[in-house]
């Protein structure tokens, strides 16, 4: 079925979600968080009521916080779920997430593209905290979509290519293994999709087991990021976009190569245990 090109430009009513402290632990350990040292560093993320200890969320917690379609969201198109993969990601913080909080979101359809045997449909979400109206993030996704490019004609801004990689060694390095359930602790957070967890899914859409959610690979690497380039500290963490280009299994070992940039902008590029990237492209921003 043809994708709706009319739905570009249209923008939802908000639609409000909440958190509590309890969603901002298991989202934490969904990406592994305190997995190599359950007792070091990351007690903040991972408890909230350990001594001197303050609980703060992972920045890239928006991404399953301001996501979706939004009340009054027009359809893209009729196409199969199960043919959808993630294309992009991108988040924005405005200031440290609180472990408690309510925010409503606002969803835009800022484009649709024909990419020959695929569409991408890319939104953006804008979030602002309940009572105050202050902005909280802003979600940026890109749905890549088998079997329904074709059409013939792209709507929206066009959209710059990612940064190519430097040739030359990675200024800052982080390594992280997942663990071989980490697809069923990270679909806790709110992604129940089968394809994560399902092996006759997994094989119907072409993989010979279930692959890791593309947000859990994003929110793995957005913790390299805060303890590689922020020194831990989330008020320093502003911005991060990527490219998902390869599957990850559960199991995997994840290493996030990062890169200073003369501009003061970081680039990076998450690759696993063989050396294949599976996040490419990828843009950091210091607050």
């Amino acid at each position: 079925m043809p994708m709706n090109l009319d739905a570009v430009g249209a923008v939802s009513k908000p639609g409000r979600n909440s958190w509590t402290s309890k969603d901002a632990l298991l989202y934490a350990l969904g990406v592994g968080a305190g997995q190599a040292d359950p007792t070091g560093f990351e007690l903040e993320f991972t408890t909230e009521n350990s001594q001197n200890v303050e609980q703060r969320v992972l920045p890239t917690m928006p991404v399953v916080l301001g996501m979706g379609g939004g009340p009054g969201l027009p359809s893209w198109g009729e196409f199969d779920f199960r043919m959808l993969l993630h294309g992009e990601q991108g988040v924005t913080v405005h200031g440290p997430i609180p472990a408690d909080g309510e925010v409503d979101s606002v969803t835009k359809i800022v484009g649709i593209y024909d990419k020959g045997k695929a569409a991408v449909v890319r939104l953006e979400s804008e979030s602002t905290y309940v009572g105050t109206g202050q902005p909280a993030f802003t979600t940026r996704f890109a749905a890549f979509i088998r079997g329904e490019g074709g059409f013939g004609e792209n709507r929206g801004p066009e959209i710059a290519d990612p940064p190519k990689m430097p040739d030359r060694k990675a200024d800052h390095e982080v390594t992280y293994a997942t663990r071989p359930d980490q697809a069923l602790l990270y679909r806790l957070s709110g992604d129940r999709n089968p394809l994560h967890s399902d092996p006759e899914l997994a094989k119907f859409a072409g993989f010979d087991r279930p692959i890791l959610h593309g947000l859990c690979t994003y929110g793995v690497t957005g913790r390299a990021l805060l303890h590689g380039l922020c020194g831990s500290d989330v008020a320093k963490f502003a911005s991060m976009d990527a490219r998902f280009s390869k599957p990850v299994f559960p199991g995997d070992t994840l290493t996030v190569k990062m890169w200073d940039e003369d501009s003061g902008r970081r680039i990076f590029q998450t690759v696993n245990q063989d050396g294949v990237v599976v996040i490419d492209g990828g843009r950091f921003q210091l607050a």
